[in-house]
């Protein structure tokens, strides 16, 4: 990210968080009145808009940095989120009398007071004077809040001074960085230098956490354990629907930290915090439900028990790699069972008293994690490499994976990592919420759809959008059906929706789920053993959905089909935590029970590099020096590439495409450097062409020389070209060219077998020529789906140029080009070469070859002149 748009985000969140200010600041001075200036409702729905304003700036200011300000945005944000909510509330008259209000507001102000004094804190130790202010002043705002609302003698002048001091001091850093660009770097006000906070980061990144999202999830556990705390400790008199906006707001909040985390490569961390907020949304479901019912909803004790041991199994390997963290889930761990034990769930002390204990240790986990991402030295507690570890690094079975390609996909690369263990996990979940046995007449009394239509449905589409973005097509595909199936049921059955008039509706769209999952599984029996399991075991939950429809239920199969399909879950839970965190197959997923043949069959030892990464184009350059063939992506579509002087390279190229011998391939070079020493043997016409055509999309096919000689063919000349021209080009590609620089000059043919489509992703690659290629370099989709303008410059010093196949380029912009050449050489006219005669006139005189084969369409740029009979052909790139 360069500076000026590190600097737009910046301003944007201070600026953000200057205008948020400003509009408490005239609230609380306004509050007095009879009527404030701004409305509750307006103000929170303005509070709505700046909190996601501050969410877009610390997530793209940060995506690449670890930063004080990405915590400092993400915790005010889901502050204002939660804030903002409860004014729309108190605007509407939903809270009724102030006592509501302060009982609302109160755990939001207790847990942001105490979250944002730790930025605070960490701001002053790390040297960032300006997030420090507003860190503190605004934690100082909140304590005056709380204070106020419990005592009216205190007035509410003190919270809007505090606001007003954030307001200022966002203003002054606004200034700061308006002068650092207005002056080009020259001015910069005290504390607003971003040149030297990037150096800071630079300096400690190698040092500070790989996760610097951790800390905001932290907080919103935070959040949530400090509504139950606050009342345990007497902060609020009653738990009540005023307090579901926070808790719902941090679990919004954490899903998005749980996305950013598999984006930061955190696996089991991104798992904790997908876990967590199943808890937050079932917390506000509990609050909620007392509006319409006069009891509380009682918990299903067999569903806490299996999120206990998930939590448990989560913590054993998150200790491997921090044993702070995995001593922190045990918290968790303690709150499930607690749940189970209490009927009444979250309104019963115990678990009240449990929830401090969570807003504890997040508090303290949160502060190691804010100094880990910004301090040089790591808190002892926070280091990766402990006894555990150590203990593993002695056994002979289990290894643990390290290196930086720990979370790279089979196929190629992603931004994203695994998170099959949190789709298995919440498929665990709804299976186990599904024995939950609740009175019919009132589904909702049990709390069962935040486990079904959350952990079923909302966190299994979260894992199977990863999985596709991972390109895991079919995996991705069930946990989407699946999701869709759970929250669709869990709202029909366990949201009241359900009854004999839509049974029939229902039986319909089951039978039409369970023909799509019918598809699945039989798709698995190419993947693997676990997987058929898997979707055949969901198939007989998807059967009980559908005797349940028809009231042909049998006793106790819903129950048996459900333990079923939650145990095989657990076993593919467990198999991708063991397969992320340990080298080898401890819990291995089976081969295909159905052996493919070809390409797509058994275990490919192909190579998939990223290319973003320059040491990926290295081990490409040393497989292509090796006497591998590799396909690589270019400025147009995917090739396949094998180095000029190994000629046992270029012929496995030339066999791997089953190349008619019409067909040869092509020759690329990095520049025309490498054609120097040959340069005489070039005519200057040709030579200049070359020189302005390229780097472009552009082959040009030349007459055949010693100048092959030059660039090393030896033996590989026979397969590149034809006895009488050769197609050569220089890609207008960094990656490709880079390649070049390495191996030299490269012989090409397209990444596909003689006659198919062109390859336009590296995942087509090894599909369409399976181990006949060495290793891909995967760049994701490539950059246009046409192939390269191939152009018969054999005979242009008499005038004609011809077209074997008009692709990426059009043909007026080559004529343009060779036009401008001419120019340059200023011909004699009567040498049989002048300027082009029209580019109306000339593309009238040509057409393009289909499938880039056949004869090449000649375009006069002198006297008009017949194309020959030995014109030569050449194949696509």
């Amino acid at each position: 990210m360069g500076d000026s748009a590190e600097s737009l985000h910046c301003c944007l969140g201070l600026l953000g968080i200057s205008a948020g200010s400003l509009l408490l600041a005239v609230h609380f001075y306004s509050s007095p009145r009879a009527a404030p200036l701004i409305p509750s409702t307006a103000l929170g729905v303005l509070l709505l808009i700046l909190a996601a304003l501050l969410a877009y700036a610390g997530i793209r200011r940060n995506l690449r940095n670890a930063s004080l300000l990405l915590s400092l945005c993400l915790t005010i944000s889901a502050f204002w989120c939660g804030y903002g909510v409860t004014f729309i509330l108190a605007g509407q008259g939903a809270l009724g009398d102030a006592g509501d209000l302060s009982d609302a507001v109160g755990p939001g102000l207790a847990t942001f007071t105490v979250a944002l004094l730790l930025v605070a804190v960490v701001g002053l130790l790390c040297r960032e004077p300006v997030l420090a202010l507003i860190s503190g002043a605004t934690s100082l705002a909140s304590a005056h809040d709380l204070a106020a609302r419990h005592s009216r003698a205190l007035g509410s002048s003190a919270v809007a001074c505090n606001y007003l001091i954030v307001c200022l001091l966002g203003g002054y850093f606004a200034l700061g960085r308006g002068l650092y660009f207005l002056t080009k770097g020259k001015m910069a006000l005290p504390g607003t230098d971003l040149a030297k906070r990037k150096s800071r980061e630079q300096a400690h990144g190698a040092a500070g956490s790989t996760n610097p999202f951790a800390a905001p999830g932290l907080m919103l556990n935070m959040l949530s354990a400090g509504v139950f705390g606050c009342r345990l400790l007497g902060i609020t008199s009653k738990l009540s629907m005023g307090q579901v906006p926070w808790l719902w707001a941090s679990g919004i909040y954490q899903i998005g930290i749980c996305i950013l985390s598999y984006r930061a490569m955190d696996v089991l961390m991104a798992t904790s915090f997908g876990f967590t907020s199943i808890l937050k949304f079932a917390a506000g479901y509990c609050l909620l439900y007392p509006v319409w019912q006069p009891e509380e909803p009682s918990f299903p004790t067999l569903f806490l028990v299996v999120f206990s041991i998930l939590f448990a199994v989560l913590a054993l390997f998150l200790s491997l790699r921090s044993p702070l963290d995995g001593l922190y889930l045990l918290v968790y761990v303690a709150s499930c069972l607690t749940l189970a034990c209490h009927p009444r769930g979250f309104f019963a002390s115990g678990p009240q008293g449990v929830a401090v204990a969570v807003f504890m240790a997040s508090a303290l986990v949160a502060l190691i994690h804010l100094c880990n991402v910004k301090a040089g030295a790591k808190i002892p507690p926070g280091k990766r490499k402990g006894a555990v570890r150590a203990l593993l690094a002695r056994s002979s079975f289990l290894k643990l994976r390290e290196g930086p390609d720990l979370h790279a996909p089979y196929l190629g690369y992603s931004k994203y990592a695994d998170a099959e263990a949190l789709a298995f996990a919440c498929s665990v979940l709804a299976s186990s919420a599904l024995t939950a046995t609740g009175d019919p007449q009132a589904p909702l009394a049990t709390v069962v759809i935040p486990w079904m239509v959350v952990a079923g449905g909302i966190l299994k589409l979260l894992g199977g959008s990863v999985a596709f973005a991972r390109g895991k097509t079919l995996e991705s595909s069930a946990f989407i059906l699946y999701a869709v199936m759970w929250i669709i049921w869990g709202l029909a059955r366990y949201g009241g929706l359900y009854g004999t008039a839509r049974s029939f509706h229902s039986a319909v769209g089951i039978a039409a789920f369970m023909l799509f999952n019918g598809f699945v599984v039989f798709c698995t029996l190419f993947l693997n053993i676990t997987w058929f399991f898997y979707s055949l075991t969901f198939m007989l939950v998807a059967l009980s959905f559908f005797l349940d429809a028809i009231h042909a239920l049998p006793a106790g199969y819903d129950v048996a089909a459900a333990l079923s399909f939650g145990l095989v879950s657990f076993y593919c839970f467990l198999s991708a935590l063991c397969s992320g965190t340990f080298q080898g197959p401890c819990l291995p997923m089976g081969g295909p029970i159905v052996q493919l043949g070809g390409a797509a069959g058994g275990t490919s030892k192909c190579l998939h590099l990223p290319a973003r990464k320059a040491s990926s184009v290295r081990r490409i350059a040393d497989i292509l020096r090796s006497g591998g063939t590799c396909g690589i992506p270019t400025d147009t579509v995917y090739v396949l590439v094998a180095a000029c002087n190994r000629p046992d390279a270029v012929e496995k190229a030339h066999r791997s495409k089953r190349q008619a011998q019409d067909r040869p391939m092509s020759l690329w070079i990095s520049s025309l450097k490498q054609l120097e020493p040959a340069k005489h043997l070039f005519t200057p016409l040709l030579w200049d062409f070359m020189e302005a055509a390229w780097p472009s999309p552009i082959s040009l096919v030349v007459p055949r020389g010693e100048w092959v000689d030059f660039l090393g063919m030896k033996d590989s000349a026979k397969y590149v070209g034809t006895p009488q021209s050769v197609a050569i080009r220089i890609p207008d590609c960094s990656v490709t060219t880079h390649l070049i620089d390495l191996v030299g000059p490269i012989v090409v043919t397209s990444a596909n077998p003689t006659g198919e489509a062109d390859t336009t992703h590296h995942n087509q690659v090894y599909a369409k020529l399976g181990d006949k290629v060495d290793a891909v370099l995967c760049d994701g989709p490539s950059p246009e789906n046409i192939a390269s303008t191939v152009v018969d410059c054999t005979k242009i010093d008499s005038g004609n140029i011809g077209f074997f196949r008009v692709g990426l380029v059009p043909k007026s912009q080559v004529l343009q080009i060779l036009e401008q050449v001419q120019k340059k050489h200023q011909v004699a006219p009567n040498s049989g070469t002048g300027p082009v005669k029209g580019h109306e006139e000339a593309l009238g005189r040509s057409h393009a070859v289909p499938n880039g084969m056949g004869r090449a369409a000649w375009v006069g740029t002198g006297p008009a002149q017949p194309p020959e009979d030995d014109c030569e052909h050449h194949t696509r790139l």
